[in-house]
């Protein structure tokens, strides 16, 4: 679309407000299903009156105009709209519901309940709007703002007020009868680009999301997308898996439908057969339970916060979708596709074109065409460690914990396997430490850029990561040794991915040579992942903090811990 003709269909254009309320009462303008209820306080009502009957802009007001079906509100401010089906194209109120359903309520409110919302007079002595409480007639130089939509009673109330007040009735009367607000109507706009406009010029901040839209498009008193989509998360919570975002689901849903993955294919599902939508949810949901059953026991997941990218896991429930029961040879390959995507960051950006070649891919790899889902990621390199800082919540320091929990890291301290599941939870810092300290390096005129590389992290419980605090490698490493041997230390190491060489260096507290050494160990390791190795087993159960001879016949020097 060119610049030009692009202007012209997002300019605005000056309607009546009494008008535009008409409108949505007419059914004329739809009130998608996505819109909040009103919540507006009684104060934000009277400052909304006021403005318009002192001429005060209020801000425009966005409509859509689409010949999509969205299931729309049946009522605004508490009245009937009217059902309109004879409209090919229906404008929809996307911003300025709040607005408009006070418009509607001050001036198409029938008296029934005295505390309403709408229930409303203008105090024309005092020059202010008002709530009343009762449904007796108020004194005549209150006028009920219901009758300025009918210009008959109004007058015929305020005729035989003083002068002043009369004047006053006037101009409040062409205040609001001759109010008018700047309405931006999008033509031919796709709803992605509408989610995007609105979130842009919207008052709240709030998006409007391609979930949102596809819900309003596929309600119906029998069905509700939110609703099916929030089922799937309930059984998935179960195996803690429930804190998954509505549009991953949306986007395996859509795969399911034989659309795909991209918000494009998601926007043709409010075209499907409601059938066919309904059995994309139910196989989406069996092939959840499943993908979350391999991502826990196969790659060492416990929860969806430490998958490292969460579109993954909308993938791996499609590869469990067309391929229920994998054998050996297929568990390999679903395992070496995911550490390769993993750790080469692959889905740091998942636009479009990568979403097709995967579903590609894993069509291909179910149907026995290929050995391996092939997609195309970078190749694995040492950058993931050296060139990475350790940032709890980024992609690859996620991946770089869940190769650590893949290799089954014993405590260094007290020689235990570690709680992987526990380590890996968002909220969980102090299962991880510099190997070399970061307070210890900043000493020795080593930068924290430098200090947070993703090489110098290993996974230790919170005992011996305090235990360690910022002391130089060679001083806590020696006091384990002289406690439980240079072997048995040697070999708790090593399950941490330390090496002899990356040990032998840290003793020298040459820190240079620890990182040389120890990036051959995790590109080894993250080989071995990506060719299919099986992950070491969990532990039978938590290692037991009070397990810690060390607290008895040990001193701590300093329990501030270094991370």
């Amino acid at each position: 679309m060119s610049r030009r003709s692009q202007e012209r269909e997002h300019r605005p254009v000056p309607e009546l407000i009494t008008g535009l309320a008409s409108r949505v009462r007419e059914g004329r303008i739809r009130l998608p299903k996505f819109q909040r209820e009103f919540v507006w306080t009684r104060g934000q009502v009277l400052d909304l009156l006021d403005s318009i009957g002192r001429n005060y802009p209020i801000g425009s007001l966005l409509l859509w105009r689409s010949d999509l079906p969205l299931a729309s509100e049946r009522t605004i401010a508490g009245l009937a709209i009217d059902a309109r089906e004879d409209a090919d194209v229906t404008a929809y109120l996307l911003d300025g519901c709040q607005r408009l359903s006070t418009i509607c309520g001050a001036l198409h409110w029938e008296p029934d309940d005295p505390r309403s919302y709408w229930n409303l007079v203008y105090d024309l002595r005092e020059e202010r709007f008002l709530h009343r409480e009762d449904l007796d007639d108020p004194p005549a130089h209150q006028v009920p703002l219901r009758f300025l939509d009918d210009p008959s009673a109004f007058f015929k109330r305020v005729t035989k007020l003083p002068k002043e007040q009369e004047d006053r009735a006037d101009l409040l009367f062409n205040r609001f009868t001759q109010y008018e607000v700047a309405v931006v109507t999008l033509e031919t706009t796709s709803f992605t680009e509408v989610g995007r406009i609105f979130e842009r010029v919207n008052t709240r901040g709030t998006p409007l999301t391609t979930v949102e839209f596809v819900r309003a498009a596929t309600w119906t008193d029998e069905f509700d997308l939110l609703d099916a989509i929030d089922q799937v998360r309930d059984v998935l919570a179960r195996k803690h898996y429930g804190q998954i975002d509505r549009k991953l689901l949306l986007r395996a849903i859509s795969a399911a439908a034989d659309l795909g993955f991209s918000t494009k294919d998601i926007e043709g599902l409010p075209a499907l057969p409601p059938e066919k939508l309904t059995s994309a949810i139910a196989q989406t949901e069996d092939a959840a339970r499943r993908a979350v059953d391999f991502l826990s026991t196969e790659i060492g997941t416990p929860t969806a916060e430490a998958l490292p990218y969460p579109n993954q896991l909308a993938v791996v429930i499609e590869i469990f979708r067309r391929l229920p029961r994998p054998d050996a040879r297929q568990f390999t390959a679903i395992r070496s596709w995911f550490w390769r995507t993993a750790l080469t960051g692959y889905y740091d950006g998942w636009n479009s074109r990568k979403m097709a070649a995967d579903l590609a891919a894993v069509s291909a790899f179910a149907r026995g065409e290929t050995k391996v889902i092939e997609v195309d990621t970078a190749p694995l390199s040492t950058k993931l460690w050296s060139g990475q800082q350790y940032r709890r919540d980024s992609g690859r320091t996620k991946a770089h914990a869940l190769l650590l929990a893949a290799a089954g890291p014993r405590d260094l301290r007290t020689g235990q396997r570690i709680d992987t599941g526990r380590a890996l939870a968002m909220s969980n810092d102090l299962q991880y430490h510099h190997f070399f300290p970061k307070a210890w390096l900043a000493r020795q005129e080593i930068g924290y850029v430098q200090a947070n590389t993703l090489a110098n992290i290993v996974m230790l419980t919170a005992i011996s990561n305090q235990f360690v605090a910022d002391q130089p490698p060679d001083a806590y490493l020696q006091t384990e040794i002289d406690f439980s041997g240079e072997q048995e230390i040697r070999e708790r190491l090593d399950s941490l991915l330390v090496s002899p060489q990356a040990f032998d260096a840290a003793m020298r507290r040459d820190y240079k040579g620890f990182l040389a050494a120890r990036l051959e160990t995790l590109f080894a390791w993250a080989e071995e992942l990506v060719r299919g190795a099986a992950i070491a087993e969990a532990p039978t159960k938590e290692p037991d903090p009070e397990v810690t001879r060390h607290s008895m016949k040990v001193e701590v020097m300093d329990t501030d811990t270094d991370d």
